[in-house]
């Protein structure tokens, strides 16, 4: 029994029809879905449900087999959420400090990103030179105390 060869070859190009051409773009209004916001934001899908662990501000429309659907406000939440994680270096205690404070609403200014942690100073106030030599002088240290208890266990 021979089969035509056609029956495995793909239709041509006329025959396929193009969806995403013919899809209209959604409204601003518009509910989105996560793969659309995970797109949108530039984060995997998992990193959206984990947020929604750690910010209970976050709280998508659930239909029936957990399909999830953001709001639009809840998109700029996220939106906000994610420049505060990934562009101004702040952890997500950071972040949900933010929350609690009111700092990432939608009408308040974008916060400011962290301070940097203050360097650590020599006693001496030299600076970084001192540091070094501190530095320098406690591996000189702790190399002798390392020979010692090799002497004593040997």
């Amino acid at each position: 029994m021979s089969m035509p060869s056609d029956l495995f070859d793909p239709p041509p190009p006329a025959m396929v029809p193009e969806r995403a051409s013919r899809r209209q773009p959604k409204s601003a209004e518009a509910f989105r879905t996560i793969s659309e916001v995970a797109q949108e934001l530039e984060v995997p899908q998992h990193v959206l449900r984990f947020w929604e662990s750690r910010f209970p501000q976050v709280r998508p429309l659930k239909r029936a087999g957990g399909r999830r659907y953001y709001r639009p406000d809840d998109i700029v939440l996220l939106r906000r959420i994610r420049q505060c994680l990934y562009d101004q270096g702040y952890t997500i205690k950071g972040v949900q400090k933010l929350l609690r404070e009111g700092a990432l609403r939608s009408d308040a200014p974008p916060p400011r990103p962290p301070a940097p942690a203050p360097a650590v100073r020599a006693k001496d106030g030299a600076g970084a030179s001192s540091g070094r030599a501190a530095l320098i002088e406690l591996r000189r240290e702790l190399v002798e105390l390392r020979d010692l208890l090799k002497k004593r266990a040997g």
